[in-house]
């Protein structure tokens, strides 16, 4: 009888551990190593965990680039409830990406997982968190892929050795307002036929302030990706030379 109930307080805590708002990814009661992006820094100052980022659910990856959960990750689509930070524009941005809810002890993301890393933004029409994110309105900021093909070195693996984390600059010409910042792991180890690619995406909302008047290209997301894309499907282990990530080109302002 105790063995018994043992069990199912081992099962319970298995399940709460796949429902919790840490990011477990439980199958089989097993946890996966995926991840997700947990903090934001703005010119050196960590906002706090989760804060102005929208929660995934969970840290599944995306594998369909034809779905809405490619704008801003699972439920996404809505930042209600959720803080929006002011980002001064020409600041430096960090995001800080992890496995579960502790920042030590593991990687940020699996060193299997070996991939790119790119950043979007968006603006709003109005307040970041009624934004959807549909729509040509996406403008690439950061992308990173194959960094070192001698060595076969990743992005995924300079995020893993910098604790998390990865920085870009907010253009000083980006107009002011609010936008949703999308950062987006690639994980490529398993990519060779689609859907495979396993992208790991969250979105955080900020205000620009003290910007310009400059009108960056934009694209959709989903939109922007097609499942052929070579950035996509793409098989990493045959001594990969060159790598281009999926998307339009970066924009520097």
């Amino acid at each position: 009888m105790k063995s018994a109930l043992a069990l199912l307080a081992s099962a319970a805590l298995a399940n709460a551990h796949c429902k919790n708002a840490f990011f477990f990814h439980c199958e089989n009661g097993s946890n996966l190593h995926q991840v997700t992006m947990q903090y934001i820094w703005v010119d050196g100052v960590d906002q706090g965990q989760n804060t102005a980022i929208r929660i995934p659910p969970n840290n599944n990856p995306v594998t369909d680039v034809d779905s809405t959960d490619i704008t801003c990750n699972v439920n996404g689509l809505s930042g209600s409830g959720v803080e929006t930070v002011e980002a001064p524009a020409g600041s430096e941005i960090t995001l800080e990406w992890h496995q579960h809810a502790q920042r030590e002890g593991e990687d940020a993301i699996s060193g299997g997982h070996s991939g790119a890393v790119q950043v979007y933004i968006a603006k709003a029409p109005s307040d970041a968190a009624s934004f959807d994110g549909q729509g040509e309105v996406w403008t690439k900021l950061y992308s990173a892929g194959l960094v070192d093909p001698s060595s076969q070195r990743w992005a995924t693996d300079d995020v893993n050795d910098n604790a998390g984390k990865h920085s870009f600059t907010l253009p000083a010409s980006l107009p002011d307002g609010e936008y949703l910042i999308r950062g987006e792991i690639i994980a490529l180890h398993v990519a060779s036929s689609y859907p495979g690619a396993q992208f790991y995406i969250g979105c955080a909302q900020v205000k620009v302030t003290g910007g310009g008047s400059a009108s960056p290209p934009t694209v959709a997301l989903p939109g922007a990706y097609q499942g052929s894309d070579p950035g996509i499907t793409v098989n990493i282990y045959n001594n990969l030379q060159s790598y281009t990530a999926p998307g339009p080109e970066v924009w520097s302002g």
